[in-house]
């Protein structure tokens, strides 16, 4: 299996959310010689230096370029590592009938009918108190099947299979158990996964997720399928790409937000400061001056990655054939009249010129002109920078969905696109 399939795999099945997403790639970061600097302290840094810096939920990682900043300018690539996913309501845990349920809020746009009978573990952090009254905050992984959100029985709803809506107050509300011992279950099983007492506990951020683990597949292994490949399958290309980049000219920037799915309007968010920050921060350190630090952004570049639609023979109605891009045809350049994706002419041939000279074919994706498209980081990143950028994905069917399917020579032509960018 080619290494970098073997590796997103285990970047997969290792971010059942994105606050786990965060900590897998600080964990790449940190094995392959990247260290932190911090928001709260000066940086100094050196032509060659690789670093990378956090805030909450994303990661910033950056390689300082030889050329100098304000003639080369910046190299970034940008993703987001969260999913559509159902988020579990503080405080709504109760007991009804002897079934232990706990509420739920839908976070992004997710297909909801595919986490019903699904086997769900639950995955985030949680405030942990000590006697003094402070506290830490701590991920958390109830990594066995935890929870259920049954279907009604057909006989009991006969539309099940022509429309039917799920309510996302009654219908979602996640099964958590039938034992009437103690008061609340799920706060038990916490405290016991972290080995503290029960009454430690603070605020939670906790998601289900589906527990199958991602897999190759298809008769001739060429499918990745998944949970959460949108968008962690572009966050582990933009990881890869920059982790085997050395010593480029041009400093180079892999930025993965969190919260794209709900919008970027957060403090950690493509819409935050948090990219902005970093830039100047960078530009500081290389002594510019306001003007020169414009200067080098006027002169960078960002590449924002997000999957894209692949054609999917079942449903050819919903595609325009001329730009539908095949499953394992090479990585997607995202067209949009009214700029929901930040590609251009100008921007477009730039990464179109990298993947010829990785030796990658490359395809276009433009939604039919009756339907609405989704949205990226690119044109947030793009307006607030003032920098040029290309939206670009890899195909995806049943994008949104619990599990989504993706190519596998599409992700390892991504990643070495992405190097020859950086490099």
């Amino acid at each position: 299996m080619d290494k970098y399939i073997k590796d997103l795999i285990a970047f997969l099945d290792a971010s059942p959310s994105s606050i786990q997403g965060c900590m897998e790639a600080q964990k790449r970061l940190d094995a392959a010689g990247f260290t932190p600097v911090s928001e709260l302290k000066k940086w100094q840094l050196e032509p060659g230096g690789k670093h990378y810096v956090i805030r909450d939920t994303s990661v910033a990682a950056f390689i300082v370029g030889s050329k100098a900043l304000a003639d080369s300018g910046f190299h970034i690539a940008a993703a987001h590592l969260d999913s559509p996913a159902l988020k579990l309501k503080p405080g709504s845990v109760k007991r009804v009938s002897g079934i232990t349920r706990v509420g739920v809020e839908v976070y992004g746009e997710a297909i909801i009918s595919s986490w019903l009978d699904r086997d769900l573990g639950i995955a985030g952090r949680v405030a942990v108190k000590d006697e003094n009254g402070s506290f830490s905050i701590q991920a958390v992984n109830l990594d066995k099947a935890v929870a259920v959100i049954p279907n009604a029985a057909i006989h009991l709803n006969r539309e099940v299979n022509t429309g039917f809506s799920y309510n996302k107050q009654t219908h979602l509300q996640a099964f958590l158990s039938t034992d009437e011992e103690g008061e609340n279950p799920l706060h038990a099983a916490i405290a016991a996964k972290l080995g503290v007492p029960e009454s430690s506990l603070g605020e939670m951020d906790l998601f289900f997720y589906d527990l199958s683990k991602a897999q190759i597949g298809g008769l001739d292994d060429s499918l990745i399928i998944s949970g959460r490949l949108d968008n962690l399958g572009m966050s582990h290309a933009i990881l890869s790409a920059i982790l085997e980049t050395e010593a480029p000219q041009k400093t180079a920037v892999a930025v993965i937000f969190d919260h794209e799915e709900i919008g970027s309007e957060t403090m950690q968010g493509a819409q935050s400061t948090f990219l902005a920050n970093v830039l100047e921060r960078l530009a500081l350190t290389a002594g510019l001056s306001r003007e020169q630090q414009l200067i080098a952004q006027a002169r960078s570049f960002l590449v924002s990655a997000d999957m894209a639609h692949a054609y999917h023979p079942n449903f050819p109605e919903k595609y325009d054939a001329l730009t539908a891009p095949k499953m394992n045809g090479g990585p997607v350049i995202k067209w949009q009249a009214g700029h929901s994706y930040a590609s251009t002419a100008q921007s477009a041939q730039v990464f179109a010129r990298h993947c010829d000279a990785a030796g990658v074919k490359h395809q276009i994706f433009a939604m039919r002109s009756d339907l609405l498209c989704g949205s990226t980081v690119g044109p947030i990143l793009a307006a607030s920078l003032g920098i040029s950028a290309v939206d670009v994905g890899n195909p995806l069917w049943a994008m949104h969905s619990i599990r989504e399917t993706g190519g596998v020579q599409d992700h390892s032509a991504m990643i070495r696109a992405l190097k020859n960018y950086y490099q």
